[in-house]
């Protein structure tokens, strides 16, 4: 975590407005709870609205990334921003996937770890690109290219670049983790 408190504050429930209340309607998990996330950028209701269409195509299953490959890639890139709460809410997530916790532990090191396939270093790699040069070279795309089709290559730009935002929300609003989630060790401020 960057933060240990909150720059923008989480609405508690009794503070939401009817439009912010609005704004979150649909967003309680499985518990009823409405996560961090939300109740933070509900101070900007239209925001949210709008935020939530993109992050709607990224998380759906119009995006041709299999759901497991789409979770490795989230989970590097919130590694890469060093966003604690993105970290913390997509390993679970990652885990509901497919996603071993021994490889949660190798997103956060070498993409040539043999652990990996080569489709898997691919996407990973090019993770790399997208958060150190906003561009992914010639070479990576190339590999990209004998495993994934260029609608799935297109997606994995899309995530990455949806998730470095969200990291972005997430790191300088200072979102706090949410009740029942841990802070990856390695990503302590």
């Amino acid at each position: 975590m960057r933060l240990n408190s909150a720059r923008i504050p989480a609405i508690a429930d009794q503070d939401f407005t009817s439009e912010q209340r609005a704004a979150v309607s649909s967003m309680t998990t499985r518990n009823g709870m409405v996560l961090n996330i939300f109740r933070t950028l509900a101070h900007s209701p239209a925001a949210l609205n709008a935020f939530m269409v993109w992050a709607g195509y990224v998380l759906s299953s119009a995006n041709d990334l299999a759901a497991r490959d789409r979770e490795i890639v989230i989970l590097r890139v919130g590694f890469r921003c060093r966003s604690g709460y993105e970290f913390a809410q997509h390993t679970r997530v990652g885990m509901r996937c497919g996603v071993t916790q021994e490889e949660i532990e190798a997103i956060k090191g070498d993409p040539a770890d043999p652990r990996w396939s080569h489709a898997e270093r691919a996407l990973l790699l090019a993770t790399d690109e997208l958060h150190d040069n906003h561009f992914v070279s010639d070479r990576t795309w190339a590999e990209l290219g004998n495993h994934f089709t260029d609608k799935q290559r297109m997606d994995l730009v899309f995530t990455v670049g949806q998730y470095t935002q969200v990291s972005m929300i997430l790191n300088t609003f200072g979102v706090q983790l949410d009740p029942g989630q841990e802070l990856d060790p390695d990503l302590r401020a």
